[in-house]
Protein backbone atom coordinates (compact mmCIF):
# COMPACT_ATOMS: atom_id res chain seq x y z
CA UNK A 1 0.00 0.00 0.00
CA UNK A 2 2.95 2.35 0.63
CA UNK A 3 3.52 3.19 -3.02
CA UNK A 4 -0.13 3.38 -4.01
CA UNK A 5 -1.17 6.67 -5.58
CA UNK A 6 -3.19 8.77 -3.17
CA UNK A 7 -6.44 9.63 -4.96
CA UNK A 8 -9.02 12.29 -4.17
CA UNK A 9 -12.39 13.06 -5.75
CA UNK A 10 -14.41 16.15 -6.52
CA UNK A 11 -18.00 14.97 -6.91
CA UNK A 12 -18.91 11.35 -7.53
CA UNK A 13 -20.88 11.02 -4.29
CA UNK A 14 -23.97 8.95 -3.44
CA UNK A 15 -26.12 7.96 -6.45
CA UNK A 16 -23.46 9.17 -8.91
CA UNK A 17 -23.12 6.72 -11.79
CA UNK A 18 -19.82 8.12 -12.97
CA UNK A 19 -18.45 8.31 -9.43
CA UNK A 20 -18.64 4.57 -8.86
CA UNK A 21 -17.20 3.95 -12.33
CA UNK A 22 -14.15 6.03 -11.39
CA UNK A 23 -13.71 4.38 -8.01
CA UNK A 24 -13.95 0.83 -9.33
CA UNK A 25 -11.63 1.70 -12.22
CA UNK A 26 -9.06 3.09 -9.81
CA UNK A 27 -9.22 0.01 -7.59
CA UNK A 28 -8.86 -2.40 -10.52
CA UNK A 29 -5.15 -2.13 -11.13
CA UNK A 30 -4.30 -1.94 -7.42
CA UNK A 31 -2.32 1.23 -8.08
CA UNK A 32 -4.50 3.74 -6.21
CA UNK A 33 -5.85 4.36 -2.74
CA UNK A 34 -8.88 6.65 -2.37
CA UNK A 35 -8.13 9.02 0.49
CA UNK A 36 -10.76 11.77 0.49
CA UNK A 37 -12.07 14.82 -1.30
CA UNK A 38 -15.33 16.73 -1.71
CA UNK A 39 -17.96 14.17 -2.68
CA UNK A 40 -21.00 16.47 -2.73
CA UNK A 41 -21.89 20.11 -2.11
CA UNK A 42 -23.65 19.00 1.11
CA UNK A 43 -20.82 18.68 3.64
CA UNK A 44 -22.75 16.44 6.07
CA UNK A 45 -23.72 14.09 3.25
CA UNK A 46 -20.15 14.12 1.98
CA UNK A 47 -18.84 13.08 5.39
CA UNK A 48 -21.41 10.33 5.81
CA UNK A 49 -20.52 9.03 2.36
CA UNK A 50 -16.83 8.98 3.36
CA UNK A 51 -17.79 6.89 6.38
CA UNK A 52 -19.64 4.45 4.11
CA UNK A 53 -16.46 4.12 2.07
CA UNK A 54 -14.49 3.61 5.31
CA UNK A 55 -12.34 6.68 4.66
CA UNK A 56 -10.77 9.02 7.19
CA UNK A 57 -13.48 11.69 7.52
CA UNK A 58 -10.84 14.31 8.36
CA UNK A 59 -9.73 14.08 4.71
CA UNK A 60 -13.24 14.97 3.51
CA UNK A 61 -13.69 18.69 2.98
CA UNK A 62 -16.57 21.14 2.61
CA UNK A 63 -15.36 22.66 -0.69
CA UNK A 64 -12.40 22.77 -3.05
CA UNK A 65 -10.71 25.69 -1.29
CA UNK A 66 -10.68 23.95 2.07
CA UNK A 67 -9.49 20.78 0.32
CA UNK A 68 -6.49 22.57 -1.20
CA UNK A 69 -5.68 24.34 2.07
CA UNK A 70 -6.01 21.17 4.15
CA UNK A 71 -4.04 18.88 1.84
CA UNK A 72 -1.22 21.33 1.26
CA UNK A 73 -0.65 21.57 5.02
CA UNK A 74 0.25 17.88 5.03
CA UNK A 75 3.71 16.47 4.31
CA UNK A 76 4.23 15.74 0.62
CA UNK A 77 4.36 11.99 1.23
CA UNK A 78 0.89 12.09 2.81
CA UNK A 79 -1.11 14.56 0.73
CA UNK A 80 -3.38 13.49 -2.09
CA UNK A 81 -1.49 13.28 -5.41
CA UNK A 82 -4.16 13.23 -8.09
CA UNK A 83 -7.78 14.42 -8.08
CA UNK A 84 -10.66 13.06 -10.14
CA UNK A 85 -13.10 15.81 -11.16
CA UNK A 86 -16.43 13.99 -11.55
CA UNK A 87 -18.81 16.92 -11.08
CA UNK A 88 -21.37 18.35 -13.51
CA UNK A 89 -19.83 20.12 -16.50
CA UNK A 90 -20.01 23.70 -15.24
CA UNK A 91 -17.50 22.97 -12.44
CA UNK A 92 -14.83 21.21 -14.52
CA UNK A 93 -12.85 24.25 -15.64
CA UNK A 94 -12.76 26.16 -12.36
CA UNK A 95 -11.89 23.08 -10.33
CA UNK A 96 -9.24 21.79 -12.73
CA UNK A 97 -7.64 25.23 -12.88
CA UNK A 98 -7.49 25.61 -9.08
CA UNK A 99 -6.12 22.11 -8.62
CA UNK A 100 -3.37 22.55 -11.21
CA UNK A 101 -2.38 25.91 -9.74
CA UNK A 102 -2.22 24.28 -6.29
CA UNK A 103 0.15 21.57 -7.54
CA UNK A 104 -2.20 18.60 -8.00
CA UNK A 105 -2.43 16.18 -10.93
CA UNK A 106 -5.92 15.94 -12.43
CA UNK A 107 -8.19 13.31 -13.99
CA UNK A 108 -11.17 15.20 -15.43
CA UNK A 109 -14.51 14.20 -16.88
CA UNK A 110 -15.34 15.64 -20.26
CA UNK A 111 -16.01 18.21 -21.55
CA UNK A 112 -13.13 19.80 -19.67
CA UNK A 113 -14.53 23.32 -20.07
CA UNK A 114 -17.34 25.38 -21.60
CA UNK A 115 -15.11 26.86 -24.33
CA UNK A 116 -12.03 26.12 -26.41
CA UNK A 117 -10.34 29.20 -24.96
CA UNK A 118 -10.74 27.83 -21.42
CA UNK A 119 -9.47 24.43 -22.54
CA UNK A 120 -6.40 26.04 -24.09
CA UNK A 121 -5.82 27.91 -20.83
CA UNK A 122 -5.78 24.59 -18.98
CA UNK A 123 -3.42 23.15 -21.58
CA UNK A 124 -1.02 26.06 -21.10
CA UNK A 125 -1.25 25.59 -17.33
CA UNK A 126 -0.44 21.88 -17.64
CA UNK A 127 2.62 22.74 -19.71
CA UNK A 128 3.80 25.34 -17.17
CA UNK A 129 3.25 23.15 -14.12
CA UNK A 130 4.40 19.86 -15.62
CA UNK A 131 1.43 18.09 -14.03
CA UNK A 132 -0.33 15.06 -15.47
CA UNK A 133 -3.81 15.81 -16.82
CA UNK A 134 -6.12 13.09 -18.11
CA UNK A 135 -9.53 13.42 -19.76
CA UNK A 136 -11.78 10.40 -19.33
CA UNK A 137 -12.78 9.55 -22.87
CA UNK A 138 -13.54 6.10 -21.52
CA UNK A 139 -13.97 4.28 -24.82
CA UNK A 140 -10.28 4.65 -25.68
CA UNK A 141 -9.62 2.15 -22.88
CA UNK A 142 -11.31 -0.84 -24.54
CA UNK A 143 -8.77 -3.47 -25.65
CA UNK A 144 -10.23 -3.87 -29.14
CA UNK A 145 -10.33 -0.10 -29.69
CA UNK A 146 -6.64 -0.14 -28.89
CA UNK A 147 -6.20 -3.03 -31.32
CA UNK A 148 -8.05 -1.01 -33.98
CA UNK A 149 -5.68 1.89 -33.33
CA UNK A 150 -2.67 -0.42 -33.62
CA UNK A 151 -3.82 -2.01 -36.88
CA UNK A 152 -4.47 1.37 -38.50
CA UNK A 153 -1.06 2.63 -37.37
CA UNK A 154 0.62 -0.50 -38.77
CA UNK A 155 -0.96 0.16 -42.18
CA UNK A 156 -3.17 -2.94 -42.20
CA UNK A 157 -5.95 -0.95 -43.91
CA UNK A 158 -3.67 1.01 -46.21
CA UNK A 159 -4.63 4.62 -46.93
CA UNK A 160 -7.76 5.60 -45.00
CA UNK A 161 -10.67 6.43 -47.33
CA UNK A 162 -13.76 6.79 -45.13
CA UNK A 163 -14.58 7.05 -41.43
CA UNK A 164 -18.09 6.61 -40.03
CA UNK A 165 -19.06 7.01 -36.36
CA UNK A 166 -22.48 6.78 -34.74
CA UNK A 167 -23.56 7.39 -31.16
CA UNK A 168 -27.26 6.84 -30.50
CA UNK A 169 -29.09 7.04 -27.18
CA UNK A 170 -32.78 7.48 -26.39
CA UNK A 171 -32.76 8.60 -22.77
CA UNK A 172 -33.85 12.23 -23.36
CA UNK A 173 -36.90 11.20 -25.38
CA UNK A 174 -39.20 10.81 -22.31
CA UNK A 175 -38.34 14.38 -21.20
CA UNK A 176 -37.96 16.40 -24.38
CA UNK A 177 -41.62 16.77 -25.37
CA UNK A 178 -42.80 18.56 -22.21
CA UNK A 179 -41.18 21.85 -21.08
CA UNK A 180 -41.66 21.11 -17.37
CA UNK A 181 -40.03 17.69 -17.66
CA UNK A 182 -37.13 19.23 -19.54
CA UNK A 183 -36.31 21.34 -16.51
CA UNK A 184 -35.48 18.14 -14.61
CA UNK A 185 -32.57 17.38 -16.99
CA UNK A 186 -29.43 19.31 -16.11
CA UNK A 187 -27.82 18.43 -19.43
CA UNK A 188 -30.49 20.58 -21.14
CA UNK A 189 -29.58 23.59 -18.99
CA UNK A 190 -26.83 25.72 -20.65
CA UNK A 191 -25.76 27.07 -17.24
CA UNK A 192 -24.86 23.55 -16.10
CA UNK A 193 -24.17 21.64 -19.30
CA UNK A 194 -22.41 24.26 -21.39
CA UNK A 195 -23.07 25.22 -25.01
CA UNK A 196 -24.19 21.76 -26.15
CA UNK A 197 -26.08 18.73 -24.90
CA UNK A 198 -25.92 15.94 -27.49
CA UNK A 199 -22.71 16.93 -29.28
CA UNK A 200 -21.01 17.99 -26.04
CA UNK A 201 -22.02 14.83 -24.20
CA UNK A 202 -21.74 12.03 -26.74
CA UNK A 203 -20.83 13.46 -30.16
CA UNK A 204 -17.47 14.50 -28.78
CA UNK A 205 -16.80 10.89 -27.77
CA UNK A 206 -17.24 9.87 -31.42
CA UNK A 207 -14.93 12.68 -32.51
CA UNK A 208 -12.29 11.66 -29.97
CA UNK A 209 -12.57 7.99 -30.92
CA UNK A 210 -12.06 8.81 -34.59
CA UNK A 211 -8.93 10.89 -34.04
CA UNK A 212 -7.64 8.36 -31.49
CA UNK A 213 -7.96 5.31 -33.72
CA UNK A 214 -7.16 6.82 -37.11
CA UNK A 215 -4.26 9.08 -36.21
CA UNK A 216 -5.84 11.75 -38.44
CA UNK A 217 -6.92 15.25 -37.44
CA UNK A 218 -10.31 16.62 -38.44
CA UNK A 219 -9.75 19.91 -40.27
CA UNK A 220 -13.31 21.06 -40.99
CA UNK A 221 -16.88 20.22 -40.00
CA UNK A 222 -20.28 20.92 -41.50
CA UNK A 223 -23.16 20.24 -39.15
CA UNK A 224 -26.93 20.13 -38.86
CA UNK A 225 -27.90 19.93 -35.19
CA UNK A 226 -31.43 19.93 -33.81
CA UNK A 227 -32.94 21.19 -30.54
CA UNK A 228 -36.30 19.67 -31.57
CA UNK A 229 -38.26 22.56 -30.03
CA UNK A 230 -37.70 26.31 -30.36
CA UNK A 231 -37.89 26.81 -26.58
CA UNK A 232 -35.29 24.09 -25.95
CA UNK A 233 -31.89 25.83 -25.86
CA UNK A 234 -29.58 22.84 -26.46
CA UNK A 235 -29.16 20.21 -29.17
CA UNK A 236 -30.47 16.68 -28.74
CA UNK A 237 -29.54 15.34 -32.19
CA UNK A 238 -26.98 16.09 -34.86
CA UNK A 239 -25.21 15.02 -38.03
CA UNK A 240 -21.67 16.23 -38.73
CA UNK A 241 -19.72 15.87 -41.96
CA UNK A 242 -15.96 15.70 -41.49
CA UNK A 243 -13.02 16.69 -43.65
CA UNK A 244 -9.65 15.34 -42.53
CA UNK A 245 -6.14 16.02 -43.68
CA UNK A 246 -5.17 14.18 -46.91
CA UNK A 247 -8.70 14.76 -48.29
CA UNK A 248 -10.23 11.93 -46.23
CA UNK A 249 -13.96 12.30 -45.51
CA UNK A 250 -16.15 11.07 -42.67
CA UNK A 251 -19.39 11.50 -40.76
CA UNK A 252 -20.62 11.53 -37.17
CA UNK A 253 -24.28 10.88 -36.35
CA UNK A 254 -25.25 11.49 -32.73
CA UNK A 255 -28.64 11.47 -31.05
CA UNK A 256 -30.20 11.34 -27.60
CA UNK A 257 -33.73 11.02 -29.03
CA UNK A 258 -33.12 7.72 -30.86
CA UNK A 259 -36.03 6.02 -29.15
CA UNK A 260 -35.16 2.68 -27.59
CA UNK A 261 -31.42 2.97 -28.11
CA UNK A 262 -29.27 2.51 -25.01
CA UNK A 263 -25.60 3.35 -25.60
CA UNK A 264 -25.02 2.53 -29.24
CA UNK A 265 -21.55 3.85 -30.06
CA UNK A 266 -20.05 2.47 -33.27
CA UNK A 267 -17.05 3.29 -35.41
CA UNK A 268 -16.03 2.01 -38.83
CA UNK A 269 -12.75 2.83 -40.58
CA UNK A 270 -12.32 1.90 -44.25
CA UNK A 271 -9.03 1.91 -46.13
CA UNK A 272 -7.83 0.85 -49.56
CA UNK A 273 -6.93 -2.64 -48.25
CA UNK A 274 -9.77 -3.30 -45.81
CA UNK A 275 -12.02 -2.05 -43.05
CA UNK A 276 -12.40 -2.33 -39.28
CA UNK A 277 -15.62 -1.96 -37.31
CA UNK A 278 -16.24 -1.84 -33.54
CA UNK A 279 -19.41 -1.47 -31.44
CA UNK A 280 -19.43 -0.43 -27.78
CA UNK A 281 -22.40 -2.65 -26.89
CA UNK A 282 -20.41 -5.66 -28.18
CA UNK A 283 -16.93 -4.47 -27.20
CA UNK A 284 -15.10 -7.81 -27.38
CA UNK A 285 -15.54 -8.04 -31.16
CA UNK A 286 -13.43 -6.15 -33.69
CA UNK A 287 -14.64 -6.87 -37.21
CA UNK A 288 -11.99 -6.98 -39.94
CA UNK A 289 -13.25 -6.76 -43.51
CA UNK A 290 -11.31 -7.36 -46.74
CA UNK A 291 -12.26 -7.99 -50.36
CA UNK A 292 -10.48 -11.34 -50.63
CA UNK A 293 -11.42 -13.12 -47.37
CA UNK A 294 -14.52 -13.82 -45.30
CA UNK A 295 -15.29 -11.48 -42.43
CA UNK A 296 -12.81 -11.95 -39.58
CA UNK A 297 -13.61 -11.32 -35.92
CA UNK A 298 -10.75 -10.43 -33.58
CA UNK A 299 -11.24 -10.83 -29.82
CA UNK A 300 -9.23 -9.71 -26.77
CA UNK A 301 -6.74 -11.87 -24.91
CA UNK A 302 -5.25 -13.60 -27.94
CA UNK A 303 -1.64 -13.53 -29.13
CA UNK A 304 -2.64 -12.28 -32.58
CA UNK A 305 -3.36 -8.89 -31.05
CA UNK A 306 -0.71 -6.22 -30.61
CA UNK A 307 1.08 -5.46 -27.35
CA UNK A 308 -1.12 -2.47 -26.50
CA UNK A 309 -4.33 -4.51 -26.74
CA UNK A 310 -2.81 -7.48 -24.90
CA UNK A 311 -1.62 -5.23 -22.09
CA UNK A 312 -5.16 -3.83 -21.77
CA UNK A 313 -6.89 -7.11 -20.84
CA UNK A 314 -7.19 -8.53 -17.35
CA UNK A 315 -8.87 -11.85 -18.10
CA UNK A 316 -8.32 -14.85 -20.40
CA UNK A 317 -10.11 -15.02 -23.77
CA UNK A 318 -13.87 -15.53 -23.56
CA UNK A 319 -14.35 -13.48 -20.39
CA UNK A 320 -16.22 -10.28 -21.31
CA UNK A 321 -14.67 -6.97 -20.29
CA UNK A 322 -16.64 -3.73 -20.24
CA UNK A 323 -16.83 -0.08 -19.31
CA UNK A 324 -15.27 -0.44 -15.85
CA UNK A 325 -12.32 -2.24 -17.41
CA UNK A 326 -11.94 0.44 -20.09
CA UNK A 327 -11.88 3.20 -17.48
CA UNK A 328 -9.49 1.07 -15.44
CA UNK A 329 -7.08 1.02 -18.37
CA UNK A 330 -7.10 4.82 -18.45
CA UNK A 331 -6.36 4.95 -14.73
CA UNK A 332 -3.54 2.46 -15.30
CA UNK A 333 -2.05 4.73 -17.96
CA UNK A 334 -2.22 7.72 -15.62
CA UNK A 335 -0.57 5.68 -12.86
CA UNK A 336 2.36 4.87 -15.13
CA UNK A 337 2.74 8.55 -16.03
CA UNK A 338 2.66 9.57 -12.37
CA UNK A 339 5.25 6.99 -11.41
CA UNK A 340 7.55 7.71 -14.35
CA UNK A 341 7.02 4.32 -16.00
CA UNK A 342 6.95 3.58 -19.73
CA UNK A 343 3.51 3.52 -21.32
CA UNK A 344 2.00 3.19 -24.80
CA UNK A 345 1.04 6.23 -26.84
CA UNK A 346 -2.68 6.61 -26.17
CA UNK A 347 -2.61 5.01 -22.72
CA UNK A 348 -4.78 7.86 -21.49
CA UNK A 349 -6.42 10.85 -23.21
CA UNK A 350 -4.66 14.07 -22.21
CA UNK A 351 -5.37 17.79 -22.07
CA UNK A 352 -4.71 18.13 -25.81
CA UNK A 353 -7.65 15.79 -26.40
CA UNK A 354 -9.71 18.07 -24.16
CA UNK A 355 -8.77 21.10 -26.26
CA UNK A 356 -9.55 19.26 -29.51
CA UNK A 357 -12.93 18.20 -28.12
CA UNK A 358 -13.93 21.76 -27.23
CA UNK A 359 -12.81 23.06 -30.62
CA UNK A 360 -14.95 20.37 -32.25
CA UNK A 361 -18.02 21.25 -30.16
CA UNK A 362 -17.69 24.97 -30.90
CA UNK A 363 -17.16 24.38 -34.61
CA UNK A 364 -20.24 22.13 -34.82
CA UNK A 365 -22.44 24.66 -33.01
CA UNK A 366 -21.20 27.55 -35.16
CA UNK A 367 -21.58 25.57 -38.39
CA UNK A 368 -25.32 25.12 -37.79
CA UNK A 369 -25.80 28.60 -36.32
CA UNK A 370 -24.22 30.24 -39.36
CA UNK A 371 -26.39 28.35 -41.85
CA UNK A 372 -24.78 24.93 -42.19
CA UNK A 373 -21.38 26.09 -43.41
CA UNK A 374 -17.98 24.47 -43.17
CA UNK A 375 -16.04 25.54 -40.07
CA UNK A 376 -12.37 25.04 -39.27
CA UNK A 377 -11.31 23.23 -36.09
Amino acid sequence: MANRIRLGMMGGGPDSLIGIVHRIAAYMGERYKLVGGVFTADYDLSKSFAEELELDVSRTYSDIDSFIEGENKLPENERIEVITVATPNFLHYSMAKKLLQAGFNVICEKPVTFSAAEAQELSDLVERTGKTFAVTHTYTGYPMVRQLKTMVAEGVLGKIQKVDAQYYQGWINPFIHEPEKRKQVWRLDPAKSGPSCCIGDIGVHSFNLIEYTCGLKVKQVLSDIDTMYDDNPLDVDGTVLLRFENNVKGVICASQIATGEENSLKIAVYGEKGGLRWEQENPNYLYYLTEDKPLQILKPGHDYNGDFAKESVKLPPGHPEGMFDAMGNIYSGVAKALRGEDYHDGAYPNVTDGVRGMRFIEAVINSTKEGNVWKEI
